[in-house]
């Protein structure tokens, strides 16, 4: 295994002060990090307070105690760092596939930043380890199932921190090595613990906050994605621009609404199909997959603003258990460690994945119908012999029920844990990673909607549309030709697929002008 000797870039982080923006080229990759030599001092200060309590006689936990249930278990001043081995080792039982890199990327900085700020009672070799192993660009090998979101992420955690301490495993190039040689390589000394260290590094939030962090910058160009589409389809269906009217929107007052709507104008702005119908359609009000796109795909926006705020806010926090504040030299034993606000936040999210791709379905079903759309049946210039996006439209369909039972709250599912020590949990960590798979779905809806909304603006040349939507056109156009007859479709679907997940339709949203960002705020 080589490391990376390619030029990157330095990003300072300051500890409480990670920005979205900082965790987006974290999740990307190809930067190396540092930390302000200032929070070196707050580091020992809060281990100072630690090893005083570990020299001392007096019970404290996480130090000289046994953990959870086992609190009231005093531990040997002799076996003290062996406790906090055996707690790494009994705590690796993740199963399931292993989280992506840019998962683990985000895990190991958010860990790093946590215990940086100095109220975990950690030496500073233990951010330094951290941050090291994310410089030489090591992925952790951590399995994705066995937490529940509450007294930390444990076994997620455990499993990185026993790669760190060079038992557990690397992930490098897909396959599983042990960390010990790949540490050794990439001249890392693999960390031994200290009291409370090993306590402070499986404790905390970061990894179902990373998961949800990940599915928010996953779904960032397949909601932006959906808005082009959303709006060649409301020019696909000779649509009116109408119902984007600004007024109607400041009237209720509602951001995304409001910003949505604007999305809509700006993209639909120019349109020579919009034009030909403005006199003599006898069409009074156009359906609602048309016409609220502003108050379904806005009330989405908000939910997802509001989650990237809590996540942020999440990314920064200090999360372990007991924390020290070595002004005073106290050590308190509190509950930061349960992710309910992320378990919160990722159920807010799965509705607003799901809502974007349940009402692109439903445009679908517009489209195809002829007496609603005025497209030709199902798509097609021939219906009968040909079945058109009949089936396909079926896909779409069947992706968004599965949606529906996904989007089920997670948060509300506690189920007890340590004997009844842990009698309340957050679910935050499956909360978060179930979003991948419904971003996915929600994707494929959406590549199956651009074929469809693309197949009707052929009906309607040589009209065209705006610059931005012929544009968007156009792109799809390059790799998947109109459907004159029937075809085998099913690898048209994972092109246009591809497009959404990618992002390559971001760009015609992103260069129009004077627009407010989708994550306004963070």
């Amino acid at each position: 295994m080589k490391t990376m000797t390619t030029p990157m870039n330095t990003l300072l982080i300051q500890p409480g002060h990670l920005t979205l923006e900082q965790l987006q080229a974290i999740h990307a990759g190809g930067v190396q990090l540092t930390l302000p030599e200032a929070s070196r001092a707050d580091i020992q200060a809060s281990q100072l307070v630690v090893q005083r309590a570990a020299d001392g006689d007096a019970p404290v936990y996480g130090v000289n105690t046994g953990f959870g249930k086992l609190a009231n278990q005093r531990i040997s001043k002799e076996q003290l760092a062996t406790l906090q081995l055996n707690l790494i080792r009994s705590h690796s039982v993740g199963v399931g596939e292993p989280l992506a890199p840019a998962i683990m990327r985000i895990m190991l900085v958010l860990k790093a930043a946590s215990l940086a700020r100095g109220y975990s009672g950690v030496r500073q070799v233990v951010v330094d380890t951290l941050l090291a192993v994310f410089n030489a660009g090591l992925v952790p090998y951590v399995p994705s199932q066995g937490s529940v979101g509450a007294s930390g992420d444990l076994a997620p955690l455990a499993h990185m921190t026993l790669a760190l301490l060079g038992e557990g495993e690397m992930l490098v190039n897909g396959q599983r090595v042990p960390a010990g040689p790949a540490l050794q390589e990439a001249g890392i000394t693999p960390l031994t613990l200290g009291p409370k260290e090993g306590l402070a590094l499986i404790n905390g939030t970061q990894t179902s906050t990373a998961l949800a962090l990940h599915a928010l910058i996953s779904f960032e160009p397949v909601l932006e994605s959906a808005l082009v589409i959303g709006a060649l389809t409301v020019d696909a269906a000779r649509g009116s621009d109408g119902p984007f009217d600004p007024r109607i929107h400041e009237l209720r007052g509602q951001p995304g609404q409001i910003d949505v709507a604007q999305y809509y104008r700006a993209l639909l702005k120019g349109s020579a199909i919009r034009d030909s119908h403005l006199d003599g359609d006898d069409r009074v009000q156009d359906p609602y997959s048309l016409r609220c796109q502003p108050q379904v795909v806005g009330a989405c926006l908000d939910q997802l603003r509001h989650g990237a705020v809590v996540l942020v806010r999440e990314a920064n926090a200090v999360t372990d258990n007991p924390l020290v504040f070595a002004e005073d030299g106290a050590m308190v034993s509190g509950g930061n460690f349960h992710a309910e606000p992320v378990a919160l936040a990722a159920d807010g999210m799965a509705l607003a994945i799901a809502e974007v791709g349940a009402i692109a379905e439903r445009r679908i079903a517009m489209l195809i119908d002829s007496g609603v759309s005025r497209l030709q049946p199902f798509l097609t210039a021939d219906a009968g012999l040909n079945s058109g996006f009949m089936i396909a439209h079926v896909t779409a369909a069947a992706l968004a029920s599965e949606n529906k039972s996904l989007a089920h709250p997670a948060s509300v599912d506690s189920l007890p844990t340590s004997a009844n020590q842990e009698d309340h949990v957050s679910m935050a960590t499956f909360g978060a990673r179930r979003l991948q798979a419904m971003i996915s779905n929600t994707a494929t809806i959406l590549g199956i909607e651009l074929l469809a909304c693309a197949q009707g603006i052929e009906f309607l040349r040589p009209l065209k549309s705006s610059p931005a939507l012929e544009a968007a056109h156009a792109l799809l156009r390059e790799t998947t030709p109109a459907m004159h007859v029937d075809r085998y479709l099913a690898p048209d679907i994972e092109h246009a697929t591809q497009l959404v997940r990618e992002g390559r339709l971001s760009p015609l949203f992103r260069a129009l002008p004077g627009l407010p960002a989708l994550w306004v705020a963070v």
